[in-house]
């Protein structure tokens, strides 16, 4: 009987997973429509982006490491739009973005910098290599918890909260691009100073602070051609000069924090102030 029992389970299971359905409960999933094969793709070569870029750092390829990391995250800044030019948005997309980001933004840099700096000090290193991952980790974690809340005043501004993982990615690596515009100076890759560096930019991934987004970047009308001419600067500067481009990239950034940080304090303040407005005229019309 227990045999026939067991058969029986395992007849029901095969028709649940045939069927589509989980044993009445609710139905699932059949497998992914074709159009969501196309942003997920281009996610998954982003992972593979970033685990290629620590086989290079193996091999003490340093360049084409970065190179890998840097086209990774070029790819998940594709991805997502092509999701939603294509309406193919999933909750398996976002899951699997996510997982990608933590790799490829995440362990890929860690250990591509401890390879080429942090093993020198092996114990103080790999901890400043574990927290850029760890936090590059609670980060989108973070983001996922909060994709369903309505309660997002950082974005609800148009701002967004910590710098975002690919941009930490880059971040970190910034005494790589200088090591390697400088002719390989091992100035650049003293961990000592790698290290702090490191952990400095795993704890702005997972601050709260508010950091300019696409959406907050709105130059005035008088000035669009202006910014249209140097993004073409800047690409012809990453074809001739890519190490020294992306520094400058990157010191451009970093000096845009405080502004992000003083334009939402700007609009927190505006918004509270029309808040009282609003209130004291209830209140003065109750009185009346």
């Amino acid at each position: 009987m227990n045999d026939a029992a067991g058969g029986e389970s395992a007849r029901a299971g095969e028709q649940a997973e045939t069927s589509g359905y989980d044993f009445g409960r609710r139905p699932l999933p059949r497998g992914l429509a074709l159009r969501a094969l196309v942003p997920n793709a281009i996610t998954s070569a982003a992972l593979c982006c970033g685990l290629t870029g620590i086989r290079f750092a193996i091999g003490n390829d340093f360049n084409s490491a970065v190179l890998a990391v840097i086209l990774a995250g070029m790819l998940d800044g594709i991805d997502g739009r092509v999701a939603r030019a294509m309406r193919a948005q999933s909750r398996f997309g976002a899951e699997l973005d996510s997982l990608s980001d933590a790799i490829a933004f995440g362990v890929a840099p860690a250990l591509i910098l401890y390879l080429w700096s942090l093993q020198q000090v092996p114990r103080y290193g790999w901890f400043a290599a574990l927290a850029l991952a760890v936090c590059c980790a609670l980060r989108l974690a973070r983001f996922n918890a909060q994709i369903d809340m309505d309660d997002q005043p950082h974005k609800r501004a148009g701002f967004l909260t910590g710098v975002p993982a690919p941009i930490g990615a880059a971040l970190a690596l910034m005494p790589l691009y200088l090591w390697i515009a400088s002719g390989r100076n091992d100035v650049f890759r003293n961990p000592l100073a790698v290290g702090p560096w490191t952990a400095a930019i795993a704890f702005l991934m997972i601050s709260n602070t508010a950091t300019l987004g696409w959406t907050g970047l709105r130059p005035r009308r008088a000035i669009r051609l202006e910014v249209i001419g140097l993004i073409g600067l800047v690409f012809a500067a990453l074809l001739t000069e890519p190490w020294l481009t992306l520094v400058g990239l990157c010191a451009a950034y970093i000096a845009l924090l405080p502004v992000g940080v003083l334009r939402y304090r700007r609009i927190r303040l505006l918004r509270a102030t029309a808040r009282a407005r609003s209130a004291k005229r209830q209140d003065d019309a109750a009185a009346d």
